[in-house]
């Protein structure tokens, strides 16, 4: 209940007559010259809510960057009337409420959960206040969050994965160039580089080496034989990331003659094509001598494409491969080029050369003849033309002016479309006859 206290000024009879008139009220009077004071919702005596917190400090410990972490205080109204928690404002953008819902209201004696995320976006420590207000008591609370962001693990990855050095002569070397680079979020270091397999080497690492995150480095791998076969070995990296032993895989052959490449034919005429269409040919690669490895075809037109070739592709000696040549003109004419294949046979390209002629999409018309009208006095004739489906639909009129023959070419005719014919005779009196008989699905070619 509300407090009264009398001013120290008041006199013996003020007091009284305050006192009868706080009696009458049914209020509590405190007889006195203490001083006279209103107490507000958080005067002792009447109901007022009051937040308290599980904990006042979160640790959220350390979390790889770019990802979350949840961690949650219980709150509690332990106060005797209920209240409402407003907000949440939080001194750094890293620490976010995912719940709950604000305001969220408490009964006495209830509490509530309240989760925070922490989601560090590069390696460092973070540190921030949660300022919980409420209209409780105590209306402004603080909470401490602190957590680490950590780097991502370094990622070593190899491009390409594997060599294949396809078929080497005897005593000659071919070389690779091979790529490592970190991936990951963190530094790692190679600490050794081995390789494995006879005719194998490398050059162009040594180690340590050390790749910052995204960082990459080049290195070469040769392969030598000595002798007629196969060959196979592995490279073998150690380092400190994620995948501690990275390896790649090598493989190769020996062979002892030197393969030779023949293209058939040598000249491939892809002939008159349709502009905006397209026409192929075919063609063969043979190997002699030796396994040839192809690594490329390129004609050097781009009217030509070579498909039907899966590089590289490696062809044994004495066998073959097809290949497809196809041409797509864009406009009227002749058009040719050179298509280049190279290969590790000697000589290292062997040529192809291509052509084709881009022609117009053919027009077509509908030659009419028919016998002249016995009737006498005739004009000239009219030719009727309808658009065949199932049926002849509608007639109407192609000529622009009486024909004086038996004979009419329609050249205005739709490629793909069926059409019907019919004339008809004009006399001097401009008379016109019935239609004569109609010609029926006339088909007119789609190209």
């Amino acid at each position: 209940m509300p407090k009264t206290v009398a001013s120290k000024t008041c006199s013996r009879s003020v007091l009284k007559i305050t006192a009868a008139l706080l009696l009458l009220a049914g209020l509590t009077f405190l007889a006195g010259c203490q001083g006279v004071s209103a107490g507000g919702s958080g005067s002792p005596g009447q109901p007022s809510g009051t937040l308290s917190l599980s904990a006042m400090n979160l640790d959220f410990g350390s979390i790889t960057a770019g990802n979350s972490k949840t961690l949650t205080v219980t709150a509690t109204n332990s106060g005797t009337a209920s209240l409402s928690i407003n907000g949440a404002a939080f001194s750094t953008k890293y620490f976010s409420l995912t719940g709950p819902s604000l305001p969220a209201s408490l009964a006495s004696g209830q509490s509530t959960t309240i989760s925070i995320k922490f989601t560090p976006d590069k390696a460092n420590t973070f540190n921030a206040t949660a300022n919980i207000t409420s209209d409780a008591s105590n209306a402004s609370m603080n909470l401490s969050l602190t957590g680490d962001g950590t780097a991502s693990p370094a990622v070593l990855g190899s491009n390409p994965a594997s060599l294949n050095f396809g078929t080497v002569t005897i005593g000659t070397n071919q070389t690779i160039s091979e790529t490592l680079t970190n991936s990951g979020g963190s530094s790692a270091t190679i600490s050794q580089v081995s390789i494995s397999g006879t005719g194998f080497t490398l050059n162009g690492i040594a180690a340590p080496v050390t790749l910052n995150a995204g960082q990459s480095t080049t290195f070469n791998v040769g392969f030598t034989p000595s002798a007629s076969g196969t060959a196979s070995g592995n490279i073998t990296i150690t380092s400190t990331a994620s995948d501690p032993t990275l390896t790649i895989s090598l493989t190769g052959a020996g062979t002892a003659a030197i393969g030779q490449l023949s293209v058939s034919p040598t000249t491939l005429d892809l002939g008159n094509v349709v502009v905006g269409s397209s026409g192929s040919a075919s063609g063969t690669l043979t190997a002699t001598g030796a396994n040839v490895t192809v690594s490329g075809a390129s004609p050097n037109n781009s009217l030509f494409t070579v498909g039907g070739l899966s590089l590289p592709v490696t062809i044994l000696a004495g066998q073959s491969v097809p290949f497809t040549v196809t041409f797509s003109p864009v406009t009227t004419g002749g058009a040719s080029a050179t298509l280049t294949f190279t290969s590790n046979a000697q000589p290292a390209t062997t040529t192809e050369a291509l052509s084709g002629t881009g022609t117009a999409a053919p027009t077509h018309s509908v030659a009419l003849s028919w016998n002249a009208s016995t009737s006498g006095g005739i004009s000239g004739y009219n030719i009727y033309r309808a658009i065949y489906t199932s049926s002849c639909g509608s007639f109407s009129k192609v000529n622009g002016s009486l024909d004086a023959n038996t004979v009419y070419t329609d050249s205005n005719v739709v490629n793909g479309t069926s059409y019907c014919y019919a004339t008809t005779a004009v006399d001097t009196s401009s008379q016109e006859s019935a239609y004569s008989n109609i010609v029926s699905n006339v088909q007119i070619p789609a190209q």
